[in-house]
């Protein structure tokens, strides 16, 4: 029997370029004119504004290392020798194995008790990180399963009456929308990659893209004046540090 396919969020809506902030490496009051805020799953929302939650769908959390090796252990992706794969980028991150409907079912449970977590916390969307990670898999893993367990995250943020938004991975067009039932985008660099195209034919205005200090593509005002760039785009530093931290950035375009 084939899974069912992914659901529309009819009952949920998604504010299209408005003004945002990208809070993941710590939370602060936004500036006065916000009115989309991103925050990880381990956050409180901010008050009176749309919040997006933060979850790490096909990848471990840093701090649960331990955690998926003792307990998770056969959802952790092997290499050759059996030693777990890890983000190169990110070294202390696990790729989850996505290769089969069984293990795929387990991880949706595990991933969905995040995203009750954020609907309970007062959170209005969920975003889901690494989609791609087939591509760091060494062949292991397929575009096709992750999709089908981004699915399966979709069905279960409608069913709790929250957005669910697809993070980077432009080079699946709209299979994104079409077939997991993502209903926004949030990119990184997509001026950077050339990727903003891409986005819009899928999701319209329904993008928000974050340029990083130490990567752009010109100057500040160069990035904000770029005509290919999403209406709600923003400027901020890689580390994404609090406001009252050294090395914060922020601007919006």
């Amino acid at each position: 029997m084939s899974a069912p396919g992914p659901t529309s969020a009819t009952a949920v809506s998604f504010p299209a370029g408005q003004a945002f902030d990208y809070q993941l490496g710590g939370a602060y009051e936004p500036p006065a004119q916000v009115r989309v805020v991103v925050r990880d799953s381990t956050a409180q929302a901010s008050r009176g504004r749309y919040n997006i939650c933060y979850v790490n769908g096909f990848q471990s959390q840093p701090g649960d290392r331990d955690l998926w090796l003792r307990e998770r252990g056969d959802l952790v992706l092997r290499g050759p020798g059996g030693d777990p794969m890890v983000d190169p980028d990110w070294p202390d991150e696990f790729i989850l194995d996505t290769s089969s409907e069984g293990k795929r079912q387990r991880l949706a449970e595990y991933a969905g008790q995040a995203i009750a977590r954020c609907a309970a916390s007062g959170f209005a969307a969920v975003e889901i990180d690494n989609l791609d990670s087939a591509t760091r898999s060494g062949g292991r893993l397929t575009v096709d399963g992750n999709l089908a367990l981004a699915a399966a995250l979709a069905r279960t943020a409608h069913a709790a009456g929250l957005a669910i938004g697809q993070k980077n991975a432009a080079e699946l067009g709209d299979r994104g929308r079409r077939e997991a039932g993502f209903d926004f985008a949030v990119s990184e660099e997509c001026l950077v990659f050339d990727e903003c195209g891409a986005y819009r034919e899928a999701y319209g205005d329904r993008v928000v893209d974050i340029e990083y200090t130490d990567h752009l593509p010109g100057s500040a005002d160069e990035v904000c004046a770029r005509p290919d760039r999403p209406q709600a785009t923003i400027i901020r530093d890689r580390k994404l540090v609090a406001i009252e931290e050294d090395g914060h950035y922020y601007r919006r375009c």
